[in-house]
């Protein structure tokens, strides 16, 4: 009883971190629907190739609120998929503030700090190149198609809609992290410790499945194991690459396209495993 009232607290308090980023980007797409219209969605689109650039440097920021909140504008088709996946690369959740707490060296924080950034850059050009060349039709889904399934009453003003927009996700975030902080707080740390230890090429496939799990447990635990020297440089950058803190939630949430949600889930897995595994093919070391 006391591990589930201190997950509900937990849930709370990360919930509530969350909610202000969700309710600015809402009243943002509803000032964008209801008052600039397509003329202003054109010109954010024309951004195309700096937007994974945007994105990557953003990303990097120590929070995962901004996921989320890519997360959303990419679900109204405000940004590309280039731009959302280089965010969700280049997000370090906790990874930042236990390094620097842990007294790690310049030089290790700026070389895990210069790969997520790169290769959010990378690989979000490349996708939203590719994308370009392949795109045969226009059959995007727009910011007025995402309201009116919301069913969110956008007569009564952006704030309301905006509002209940919100609710909506943040109450699906709530219940779902409540089942995914307890899994976590009843195998612990010590849990993925004890799976993760090492640094052969199966690790770096365990730590890039593990690094999906939409919690910043995952991000403390393996950067701790890579600080007391348990893991290695491929499946530290592999797990934290695909760790995009809440954005998948928000994600299976507001984007009802789910062959388009598991294309990013796959194509995120994908990339971190790939970058890890090179990582430790190229022996590359942060110390």
């Amino acid at each position: 009883m006391d591990l589930l009232i201190d997950v509900i607290k937990d849930t709370i308090i990360d919930s509530a971190r969350i909610f202000p980023f969700l309710f600015l980007t809402y009243l943002l797409m509803e000032y964008l629907e209801h008052r600039a219209k397509d003329k202003t969605v054109r010109a954010l689109k024309k951004a195309g190739p700096f937007g994974p650039v945007v994105g990557a440097i953003a990303g990097l920021l120590p929070q995962c609120g901004f996921s989320a909140a890519a997360t959303s504008l990419y679900a109204g088709r405000i940004v590309s998929l280039g731009t959302l996946m280089a965010v969700y690369l280049s997000t370090s959740d906790e990874m930042l503030p236990i390094l620097i707490s842990s007294q790690a060296s310049a030089r290790t924080i700026g070389m895990i700090l210069a790969i997520k950034l790169i290769t959010g850059m990378v690989a979000g050009i490349i996708i939203d190149t590719v994308g370009r060349l392949g795109r045969k039709k226009d059959n995007e889904y727009h910011i007025h198609e995402m309201c009116e399934s919301e069913h969110c009453h956008c007569e009564n003003g952006i704030f309301k809609s905006a509002l209940i927009h919100s609710g909506k996700v943040i109450l699906f975030i709530f219940i779902l992290s409540l089942f995914v902080n307890y899994f976590m707080q009843y195998i612990g740390v010590s849990g993925i410790q004890y799976v993760t230890i090492g640094e052969s090429y199966g690790v770096i496939v365990l730590a890039s499945f593990l690094g999906l799990i939409p919690n910043c447990a995952v991000s403390v635990a393996l950067t701790q194991l890579y600080v007391g020297g348990m893991l290695g440089e491929g499946a530290l950058i592999a797990g934290l690459l695909v760790g995009a803190g809440i954005g998948l939630m928000v994600l299976v949430r507001v984007n009802r396209k789910l062959l388009d949600n598991m294309k990013i889930i796959v194509l995120l897995w994908a990339i971190g495993l790939a970058v890890g595994c090179l990582v430790k093919a190229l022996g590359i070391s942060f110390i």
